[in-house]
């Protein structure tokens, strides 16, 4: 269970920094941490459609006969509608949506644990310790990173594909 600070101070640490105990410190790490923290992740969020960020939305229209966007929504993967804004026009009664919502940290697997403090200690870098070789090692790991996390992710299965008694299969036997 990691929390926002526990995942700036890993960032931290790969630059060789000095960890913080909180987001309100007057540190330039702190600063940084509490600036571009919730932006950095929402990005890495968006980036893929993670299997532990997917959510399905059941939505009924407003007074309007629009369908809101919940907040908490920051990319839609599967819509029957057409998205404007933060609306979604359909003339369906009700629609379901299929998207990648803000995640607290406590819920991050692992894979996303090392991606995400990976990407901080890029964003932390220049601002911090100003070395673009340490960056360019980070860019590296990052991507290296980034395939391994997403393969892991894409192998996580959800529901069990049975094509026992699907009958183009039989009809090859």
């Amino acid at each position: 269970m990691h929390t926002k600070i526990d995942l700036c101070t890993m960032a931290l640490l790969k630059l060789g920094e000095k960890p913080i105990q909180s987001l309100m410190e007057d540190s330039p790490a702190a600063q940084l941490s509490r600036t571009l923290f919730d932006s950095v992740i929402d990005m890495l969020l968006a980036m893929h459609p993670w299997h532990f960020a997917c959510k399905q939305f059941e939505l009924t229209p407003n007074k309007n006969g629009e369908f809101i966007i919940p907040a908490e929504c920051l990319r839609i993967l599967k819509c029957s509608g057409e998205i404007i804004g933060n609306k979604i026009i359909s003339p369906s009664k009700t629609i379901k949506i299929t998207s990648i919502i803000r995640v607290e940290p406590s819920l991050f697997p692992s894979y996303f644990v090392s991606l995400a403090t990976t990407k901080l200690a890029m964003e932390f870098c220049v601002p911090l310790i100003g070395d673009q070789n340490v960056f360019r090692m980070l860019a590296a790991l990052y991507e290296t990173e980034l395939q391994s996390a997403k393969f892991i992710d894409s192998t996580i299965t959800t529901k069990q594909n049975n094509i026992e008694n699907f009958s183009l299969v039989n009809a090859r036997f």
